[in-house]
């Protein structure tokens, strides 16, 4: 009976505030002369402030339009904020600036959607050894993190050497599937010089892990904090438009400094600590993430000349 009545009175309070919520709405338009999409786009700062703001006002909103705004297709974005425009009775001649940051935070909104399908796509396909282009990936990554030493056959004892389990790394990307592969091959290649780095440290007694698994559980940590929507504040603030594959893998890079990084600080006794010290680098990425004006990858941080003005 207290559970029954406890539940009643919370989602009495939630009616009652969304009621108030909607009032206080109307009173600001009233009293400014603006909607609530103009007065965020106004009053707050390009980036993720702003776009999550907009985000979280679209799909609250009461208006069909706008909650499925947040789910268009691409092309289908200028449309929509026609009619957006059209709906909330805003002459674009008047606010041509509205139309322009509607249409970023639009492009970053449906863009991480479409990011998450895209590395989703990726974490279901699994490795295939009879798939050429598979096979390709996976003895270019060896050349990119090995280059003076020759692989002798495809399936090795050499595959130890860079971080995986057993004489046919295949098996090592079934949790994350060719997303691990790719971003794997991402970093040894982009970042030829910081993923010999942190190979050969790995490699050193004082700091003894498998580079490849750590990988593939750093791939899981980047893959889990997209799909719970914290990887927005560095995205919006990052990317101009749309986030894309490589924002992603950049950031997956990033993480692997940091993580190689803080398992030097934190000096475990062995690899069975893994799971303690990973649970506490995700905790204090979250924590980071949690700061509206965090970008994870200040080098990969966009121009003061953000489109979403």
């Amino acid at each position: 009976m207290k559970h029954f009545l406890r539940m009643l009175i919370q989602v009495c309070l939630f009616f009652y505030c969304k009621f108030l919520w909607r009032c206080l709405k109307f009173v600001m338009r009233k009293l400014t002369g603006r909607c609530e999409l103009q007065r965020i786009c106004y009053n707050t700062k390009p980036g993720a402030s702003r776009t999550m703001k907009i985000e979280t006002s679209l799909r609250d909103s009461k208006s069909k339009l706008l909650q499925t705004s947040v789910s268009v297709h691409p092309d289908a974005i200028e449309k929509t904020i026609d009619d957006i425009m059209e709906l909330k009775k805003i002459n674009p001649d008047i606010n041509p600036q509205l139309g322009i940051s509607l249409q970023a935070c639009l492009l970053q909104i449906v863009g991480y959607r479409n990011l998450i399908a895209d590395v989703e796509k990726l974490r279901r396909e699994s490795y295939d050894s009879d798939n050429p282009q598979h096979e390709e990936m996976l003895l270019k990554l060896w050349k990119f993190l090995k280059p003076n030493t020759p692989l002798e056959s495809r399936i090795s004892k050499q595959w130890c050497e860079i971080g995986f389990q057993g004489d046919d790394p295949k098996t090592d990307f079934r949790g994350m599937g060719l997303l691990g592969l790719y971003n794997l091959q991402y970093f040894a290649e982009r970042d030829a010089a910081a993923a010999q780095q942190v190979l050969s440290d790995s490699l050193h007694p004082k700091c003894r892990y498998s580079f490849a698994i750590v990988g593939i559980n750093i791939t899981d940590l980047a893959y889990n904090l997209l799909v719970s929507g914290a990887l927005k504040t560095h995205f919006y603030n990052i990317a101009p438009e749309a986030p894309t594959l490589s924002h992603f893998q950049q950031t997956f890079c990033y993480l692997m400094h940091e993580f190689h990084k803080f398992w030097i600080e934190e000096d475990p006794m062995d690899i069975m600590e893994f799971n303690r010290v990973r649970e506490k680098f995700r905790k204090r990425i979250i924590k980071q993430l949690q700061n509206p004006d965090m970008a994870l990858c200040p080098h990969f941080a966009a121009s003061e000349g953000l489109i979403n003005m």
